[in-house]
């Protein structure tokens, strides 16, 4: 566990601490500012449950059946009983970062004082997550709408000491038995609590931080696998030019064109496509890289803004208000969420798509100008990376299948009452496979490239200071150089590593300078 402690107030949660929590282990607080807040809306709530007007979530059921007005002696039982009977998920356990940003986000919506949950309530949210317990919640069981319900049902019955959760030595056992060990109480949930526990879009927020900030370093990636296929096809660097992208304003082709351009800089491979076959312009999978690879950075922006308006809200139904009201609302939709999510899997798709037609433009010996075919130490004898471009096709066209939106679809569901819904989840459990699936393509791209690259410099030709230091990184990562043919998946394995890890983008940073 990391000891970077994340406190945790009525607001300014950012993307940082939602990564640092889920997947660095950061230890989280709650603010004096938290604690006062969650303590003023509770009583709030409390002075609405002494009231004989029913009052949703506080005093009667939920969703179609929230025409029944509930007695008092019967609202403990009925907030227990959403829980469990909310807790429905079925299929795989998701992966244990997912769990941690959903439980950090719905504290930290309920930290805000909109929610009317008493300050011990958020405490031993607080203190499970620093215990390093994990609830065990599964792939399906959220539409995106009145929020995250089952992922969140499973983590609220871990809180009363039911179910199941991972212990920090990673053995999965009652959740009872691991809060026993850690010496948390578990929690007897009063009136509205177990509802505000479960309707939040934290699921699918906390996956969309995490895709982002994945994201970001595989179109830096991207960008330097880009530069080295354009250098081992000996194509032009002039398409870079800084005034070119100046007169086509959009801000994220600007930082790819200046990223390549500065892998590139001191190459002795570029500038050569007027030799023994001359061409004027190189293919667009190369000329138009960093308007493809800009398109979605800029889209990954936008993606970042709605992500913030995300993390400033305090999303639950119904609110606690500061003037003293508690009024329901709609904010649980995840539309917002669930349209960035498929729109980030879309660029995804592409970014995938021309980084496999690079890689199969350095096998073609009719498109690579000079190099051997599939890159092969003996063609014919030995196959060289003619396999590895079909495992890089196979995952561009599930990638393509990705692509299709979830936020598209709509299941009516709770009697109709919940009649439009986001499938926000679904869009953020396939992102999470594309942007596996993407640092495998990019992976394969590295690798054909960097052995494009050694095959021209074993010819005489220098390649770029920033191309050397990726060659030599990557070889001292694991991933071999040209020659006969050997057992491939390892090296591509280390390069799928090394990218996902971003030590591809640390080691040119050196002679590049910091890369976007």
């Amino acid at each position: 566990m990391d000891m970077h402690t994340v406190v945790v107030g009525t607001s300014g949660t950012t993307a940082d601490d939602v990564v640092a929590v889920a997947r660095h282990g950061a230890r989280v607080e709650l603010s004096t500012a938290a604690v006062d807040a969650l303590a003023a809306s509770r009583l709030i709530v409390d002075a609405l449950a002494a009231k004989p007007e029913p009052v949703y979530g506080v005093s009667t059921g939920f969703g179609a059946l929230a025409s029944r007005h509930i007695s008092t002696e019967l609202r403990a039982q009925l907030q227990r009983n959403i829980v469990r009977s909310h807790a429905a998920g079925m299929g795989p356990r998701v992966e244990r970062e997912v769990v941690r940003a959903l439980m950090f986000l719905r504290l930290k919506t309920v930290a805000s004082g909109h929610t009317g949950v008493r300050p011990e309530v958020a405490q031993t949210m607080a203190d499970v997550l620093n215990a390093g317990i994990t609830p065990v919640v599964h792939e399906y069981g959220s539409l995106g709408c009145s929020g995250d319900l089952a992922p969140l049902s499973h983590c609220a019955l871990t809180l009363m000491g039911e179910g199941e959760a991972e212990g920090p030595d990673g053995t999965v056992r009652p959740a009872g038995e691991l809060l026993a060990a850690h010496g948390i109480t578990p929690v007897e949930l009063r009136e509205k609590e177990g509802l505000a526990l479960l309707n939040g879009t934290d699921g699918m927020l906390g996956m969309l931080v995490m895709a982002l900030a994945d994201l970001r370093n595989l179109y830096t990636s991207a960008d330097i696998t880009a530069a080295l296929s354009l250098e081992a096809l000996l194509g032009t660097e002039k398409v870079l030019a800084p005034e070119l992208h100046a007169i086509r304003p959009h801000p994220g082709q600007g930082v790819s064109a200046d990223n390549m351009l500065r892998v590139l800089a001191g190459s002795g491979l570029t500038g050569h496509h007027q030799d023994d076959a001359p061409r004027v312009q190189d293919a667009y999978s190369v000329r138009c890289a960093p308007q493809v690879n800009g398109a979605g950075r800029d889209t990954l922006d936008y993606a970042a803004v709605v992500a913030g308006r995300e993390l400033a809200s305090s999303v639950d139904n119904p609110v606690v208000l500061p003037d003293g009201r508690v009024e329901s609302n709609g904010n649980f939709h995840g539309a917002p969420v669930a349209y960035v999510l498929d729109f980030l899997a879309i660029v995804a798709a592409d970014l995938g798509s021309i980084c496999e037609r690079r890689t199969d433009r350095l096998l073609d010996k009719h498109r690579s100008h000079g190099l051997p075919p599939f890159l092969a130490d003996d063609a014919g004898v030995d196959s060289g990376l003619m396999i590895a471009q079909y495992t890089q096709a196979a995952l561009v066209s599930e990638m393509k299948r990705l692509a299709v939106p979830a936020s598209a679809d709509s299941i009516p569901s709770s009697a109709m009452q919940e009649d439009h819904v986001s499938m926000g989840w679904s869009a953020a459990r396939k992102l999470r496979t594309a942007v596996d699936n993407l640092t495998r393509i990019v992976a394969v791209e590295l690798y054909a490239a960097t052995r494009a690259v050694e095959l021209r410099a074993a010819e005489g030709l220098v390649p770029a200071p920033a191309s050397q230091a990726a060659v030599a990184a990557l070889r001292a990562a694991g991933a071999e150089g040209p020659g006969p043919d050997r057992f491939l998946a390892p090296d591509l394995a280390a390069a799928d590593a090394f990218v996902r890890e971003g030590r591809l983008v640390a080691a040119v940073e050196p002679v590049t300078g910091p890369l976007a």
